[in-house]
């Protein structure tokens, strides 16, 4: 059976965003694969390779101006293959700070309805790696879902799940064990025909068997865990997006050892909601939570309805954002320094060309 682009993903809001380019002869085609700058896309008529043309190339500030996968993209045919000309409007993007980087920014996935926050639940048991992972979900634009796996290797799973539940109030938080194939089947009612999925977390996890169980087949390939630090190999080692046999996609992505936090005011605020709500009853506006009087965070600690732990945790990622906040509006200052630099090199070259004539 041929497949639309209905089952890659395409809705009305793309459609519209589209309409001007078929106009023009264009076609839309979504981002299933990429390496370097070699792209693979589903299309109408296929899968096609593609590349992305000088001048987007060109006109990109960086690479979250570049195809990611999950895009959809404008192409026109070339050859055996395509020219992407443009990315259109993204409804959802995962980024994170590139790794290495101060202020580069990295589009992880893009256009996902509904992303599997993927943790282990032995030796890789975090729940303040899942708050980071929250942030950036809910700063993402799409549904988070916290997936627990290997439930068959610790005897206090349940506990471990209500422990989740309270890092993530109103988030699913699911149990599993994708190597022996049991509680899968809760992922199911998340993918639809047409939907996306993504599938986020460190290495060894088990992101990879978790898609080869949806997928019916050993597509990903995995890897045995070193059992001495039940530290993952990167099995995965590039971005994918799949077409399930019963309809949806899912996207497997290479487990990300360092996840540094872009600047998510929305990520904070849902990640922490009680803290946040207790901070909106501070006598102060600008409380730090330092002692001020009538701080009502420091009276929630106080009276147990905070956990420290959590409050730490917030308040190091807010310190980290601001620290990226600043990095950003440095660079944008050198950018502009730069610029105007440039402007005034242009003008002196023109105005010697004029007194020499």
């Amino acid at each position: 059976m041929s497949l639309t682009l209905e089952d890659y993903g395409w809705s009305d809001s793309f459609a519209s965003a589209f309409a001007a380019y078929a106009e023009e002869g264009f076609e839309p085609g979504r981002v299933f694969l990429q390496h370097n700058r070699a792209l693979m896309l589903y299309t109408a008529a296929g899968e096609t390779p593609a590349e992305t043309t000088g001048r987007l190339r060109f006109h990109a500030r960086g690479a979250e101006d570049l195809p990611a996968v999950g895009d959809w993209v404008v192409i026109r045919r070339a050859g055996d293959g395509a020219k992407v000309h443009e990315i259109l409007p993204r409804r959802s993007k995962f980024s994170r700070r590139a790794a290495g980087s101060e202020t580069a920014e990295q589009i992880v996935a893009a256009n996902v309805d509904t992303v599997f926050l993927v943790t282990g639940l032995d030796n890789d048991y975090s729940p303040r790696r899942v708050e980071r992972y929250l942030i950036m979900a809910w700063e993402s634009g799409a549904e988070p879902v916290v997936v627990l796996n290997k439930a068959d290797l610790v005897e206090e799973a349940e506990e471990r799940r209500a422990e989740i539940e309270r890092v993530a109030p109103g988030v699913p938080v699911l149990l599993l064990s994708a190597k022996r194939g049991v509680g899968v089947e809760q992922l199911l009612p998340y993918i639809e025909r047409g939907r996306t999925v993504a599938l986020m977390g460190s290495s060894g996890v088990g992101k990879s068997t978790i898609v080869n169980r949806l997928l019916g087949s050993e597509v990903q390939r995995t890897a045995e865990v070193r059992l001495s630090d039940a530290r993952g190999k990167h099995t995965t080692t590039h971005r994918e997006l799949f077409v399930l046999p019963g309809g949806g996609l899912v996207l497997d992505t290479p487990g990300m050892r360092e996840l540094q936090l872009l600047v998510s005011e929305r990520g904070l605020r849902e990640t922490f909601e009680e803290i946040e709500e207790a901070a909106a009853a501070c006598r102060f506006s600008d409380c730090r939570h330092e002692g001020e009087p009538g701080c009502a965070v420091r009276e929630a600690l106080d009276s147990g309805e905070i956990d420290p732990n959590r409050f730490n945790s917030y308040r190091k990622m807010q310190a980290e954002m601001r620290h990226a906040a600043t990095l950003i509006d440095q660079r944008k200052a050198q950018d502009e320094k730069a610029r105007v630099k440039r402007i005034h090199r242009d003008l002196k070259k023109i105005y010697k060309k004029r007194s020499e004539e």
